[in-house]
């Protein structure tokens, strides 16, 4: 069994990070292990939340780790929320990995051409660094603008794309999956080593956490060995599932536990 250590936020309530990390992972069968960089009461598509910084924790947690020689198959890195939490991370990868471990990164911090809310150019260029740690690295469109200092713009096509992913060939000598590529009337990744995008049904609706969702089912799926196409249309499957099972008042998120079941089918 693969041991693989995923390094983000919790929100108590809420379905995204690792509350949608943790439980599709060990549904496909790997051991899950978890690293929350804040425990946030809810997250932040409700009217509001406290939230409690773990930063200060996490050397004293890596010391516990090594004393117990604790090693990882794998690390996913989601919603990370400081810069400073880039060089712990490397801490972890350089302290902790089993031989041939891989790591993906997920940089979420943008979408719609926006910076979410508490992220700056600073976490930007900390991500752009961290990235040349990277086995693969799933940034949607808006994350591949702002870590290759390319202008958004809405209205793009499949040679736009192809050169965002040819700019962060520069950044990583990991494999690049630019997500939620978006035009003509469909929805899809970008495979950068193969410059092909897979394209998938594009459903009326958007739902928060998906990108979590998606990132969890592709990296448990690459554990199993597939193929990154295989594991992007996985992926991209349980999500299209996830939307269409989520009720139309569930705001928040998907429910995506109503397919969990299926997951090692």
């Amino acid at each position: 069994m693969k041991r693989i250590l995923t390094m983000q936020d919790l929100s108590c309530v809420g379905q995204c990070s690792l509350t949608v990390a943790l439980p599709i992972l060990s549904a496909y069968g790997v051991e899950t292990c978890v690293l929350p960089t804040a425990v946030l009461s809810n997250h932040t598509m409700f009217k509001g939340w406290s939230y409690l910084d773990l930063t200060p924790q996490i050397p004293e947690i890596f010391g516990y780790w090594k004393k117990n020689e604790f090693k990882f198959d794998a690390f996913l890195l989601g919603y990370l929320g400081k810069a400073e939490l880039m060089d712990l991370a490397e801490d972890a990868f350089d302290g902790f990995s089993a031989k041939g471990s891989e790591i993906i990164i997920d940089p979420v911090f943008g979408d719609n051409g926006k910076l979410y809310g508490g992220f700056d150019l600073n976490y930007v260029a900390a991500m752009r660094r961290l990235l040349r740690r990277a086995d693969y690295i799933l940034p949607n469109v808006t994350e591949a603008c702002f870590l290759t200092e390319t202008k958004y713009i809405e209205e793009y096509d499949e040679n736009f794309v192809k050169e965002l992913g040819n700019k962060l060939k520069k950044l990583t000598h990991g494999k690049i999956i630019i997500t939620g590529v978006e035009f003509g009337g469909k929805i899809g990744e970008y495979i950068a080593d193969e410059e092909k995008i897979l394209w998938h049904e594009l459903l009326p609706v958007k739902k928060h956490g998906t990108g979590d969702i998606f990132a969890s089912v592709f990296t448990a799926k690459l554990l199993a060995k597939e193929s990154v196409t295989q594991a992007c249309e996985s992926a991209a499957a349980f999500v299209r599932e996830c939307i269409k099972k989520t009720d139309d008042n569930h705001f928040y998120g998907v429910q995506f536990e109503k397919i969990l079941n299926g997951a090692n089918k």
